[in-house]
């Protein structure tokens, strides 16, 4: 049997950490560490327990003195981020995170969505053999890693819809990945964001 995979919550309501608690010791695919309220203590935390998979409330990195998801994500490369959202989170916000799971979600998709997020973690980095992007690509994956759909990158590019699903073919297939948080990792690590 493989290991299991190392669990950190950061979520300040109890009753929501209970419900994850109970849903994620249903499986033997998990280890829980102990939870956190906030991420005052996470990068001690993280330094010893060494979570895979931390599930975070992205309210908590809000406003400008906590930490920003992209900062965080570039200093822990090897731990896959999904958001615990309860309440409106900006798209753009979201499409960082390796994945995300809504308090509405139906328990038995919380485990397969913190796999994904884990392979979307994996996917995230190129393999050496991956083909450069030309230079509108590389405009559309900047416009899909701050969250923009098709339609919307079509209008601030000026191209067809069209011409922008071809150049996110391409990049899925230059980059190997075909998630847009995967795309948004791959955009950050490679300091796309800030253009």
């Amino acid at each position: 049997m493989s290991r299991k995979l190392k669990v950190l919550i950061v979520e300040p309501s109890s009753i929501i950490v209970e419900g994850l608690l109970k849903i994620l010791n249903g499986t033997e695919l998990f280890h829980i560490l102990p939870s956190l309220p906030d991420v005052q203590h996470l990068q001690e935390r993280l330094s010893v327990s060494h979570p895979d998979i931390l599930i975070l409330n992205p309210t908590l990195l809000f406003p400008t003195k906590r930490i920003p998801i992209f900062s965080f994500l570039n200093e822990n490369p090897q731990i896959a981020v999904v958001a615990l959202i309860y309440q409106y989170v900006e798209a753009k916000v979201l499409s960082a995170y390796h994945g995300v799971i809504d308090i509405r979600e139906n328990p038995g998709q919380i485990a397969p969505i913190l796999l994904e997020a884990q392979a979307i973690l994996r996917e995230a980095v190129p393999s050496s053999d991956s083909y450069e992007l030309s230079d509108r690509e590389t405009e559309v994956l900047i416009c899909l890693a701050k969250g923009l759909i098709s339609k919307e990158i079509a209008d601030k590019l000026n191209i067809s819809v069209h011409t922008v699903n071809s150049h996110r073919k391409n990049i899925t297939r230059k980059t190997g990945i075909k998630s847009i948080a995967g795309l948004a990792v791959y955009a950050m690590l490679h300091n796309l964001t800030d253009k």
